[in-house]
């Protein structure tokens, strides 16, 4: 038993970094400390709606009402919840013994590579998306693509101007990246000063962010946090208004050590997000701040009562755990490597006015490649480089 605790946290040191953003993992976030798979696998239920999300765009016309599995994009404030959350519980007690360019450097080691791995599909698809719903990609050099690449890989957005696609993305080659973006973003705010903040002073904090996110979508007559992908003023509004309660509302309730054990936690904490992600829009045209009490709702109050109850339960194996972790590993790479797939798929169903059956067929194809893809570049790609990365780059112990 002995040898196999030994190898256990072994293992668990051998581990980079966590977390993401926007979609990524929890595992190893400091050599002596556990993790909290549970959260790790409600990370990867959140990455598989966000696949199944997109490919119902291509059905639902552009337009959020007839849109099915109708907030998906709220994964997205989701994943800074759980970024922030992960972030405090690895660094808050480190500060003594690191300085900011070691954190800057774990963050970059445990995100870069999959974000250089989805520039790079990017561009190697790119060549399959000569459809008209994409108005600048004929036009579009292979060196304009090359280019675009490389900065892709640096997470430098682009601006509209710069966008061979005609989607008014900053990452135009792999749209998810915008999130990405952000979620640097939030880590530095957090490194350069307001991890400093009290409990008192951080609560504040995070009911400013999360007023400023009931005004934009309620008072403003927004209705839905759709955005936060273009670098112009609408876009970073949106994106900043997005992360900032998200992320630092999951560094206070990790400071606070607020937990909910129940039974089962794993599938209840699954069950709740996904019916939230899942059910229509509310309010129609008419009402849309319906729509809007509704969103702020499941960011400000459902999802930390999810956080809390995934926290609360640190068993490290059992059936729901090896499920959490293996959804846990595939979250990040799934969520970064998808949607050039997507791209393709919608291009195709909304040019040839594809029928929902067959749709629904080559859909279910495109989601089992995907899914494919990413654990393809998490055993081939992600895991190996980051293991290489950190025994170069990174102090070995912090």
């Amino acid at each position: 038993m002995r040898t196999f605790t030994k190898a256990f946290r072994y293992c668990q040191q051998w581990m980079t970094m966590p977390i993401s953003d926007a979609a990524t993992s929890t595992n190893a976030t400091a050599p002596a400390k556990s993790h909290y798979v549970i959260l790790d696998g409600l990370r990867g239920v959140a990455s598989l709606v966000v696949i199944v999300f997109h490919l119902f765009e291509a059905y639902a016309d552009n337009n959020p009402q007839k849109q099915i599995i109708n907030h998906g994009y709220l994964a997205v404030d989701f994943f800074f919840l759980l970024s922030g959350f992960v972030i405090a519980y690895a660094y808050d007690d480190r500060w003594g013994r690191m300085g900011q360019w070691e954190f800057y450097k774990r963050r970059l080691v445990r995100l870069q590579p999959m974000v250089v791995l989805g520039s790079v599909i990017g561009a190697a698809l790119f060549a399959f998306q000569h459809w008209t719903i994409f108005p600048k990609v004929a036009g579009s050099s292979a060196w304009q693509v090359l280019l675009v690449m490389l900065i892709g890989c640096t997470m430098i957005p682009l601006p509209k101007s710069a966008d061979i696609r005609g989607w008014d993305e900053s990452y135009p080659l792999n749209g998810p990246a915008w999130s990405l973006f952000y979620e640097y973003c939030a880590n530095v705010l957090y490194a350069v000063g307001l991890r400093r903040l009290s409990s008192r002073g951080l609560g504040l904090l995070v009911a400013l962010s999360a007023i400023a996110l009931i005004l934009l979508l309620v008072i403003g007559g927004r209705g839905d946090l759709i955005g936060g992908w273009s670098l112009d003023a609408a876009g970073l509004t949106m994106g900043f208004t997005r992360v900032m309660f998200p992320f630092f509302a999951g560094v206070l309730l990790m400071r606070l050590g607020k937990r909910i054990r129940l039974p089962g936690a794993f599938w209840l904490c699954s069950l709740m997000l996904i019916v939230a992600l899942s059910l229509p829009r509310f309010g129609g045209t008419e009402r849309l701040w319906i729509n809007g009490l509704y969103e702020a709702g499941c960011v400000i109050v459902l999802f930390p009562l999810i956080v809390a109850i995934g926290a609360g339960e640190k068993r490290i194996d059992g059936p729901s755990v090896r499920v959490a972790r293996f959804f846990g590993d595939l979250s990040y790479p799934l969520y970064i490597t998808h949607y050039p797939l997507i791209y393709i798929y919608t291009g195709w169903v909304i040019d040839r006015n594809v029928p929902p059956a067959q749709g629904a067929l080559a859909g279910l194809g495109v989601f089992i490649v995907a899914v494919a893809v990413a654990y393809a570049s998490l055993k081939l790609f992600d895991e190996p480089v980051r293991r290489w990365l950190a025994s170069r780059l990174l102090t070995k112990r912090t």
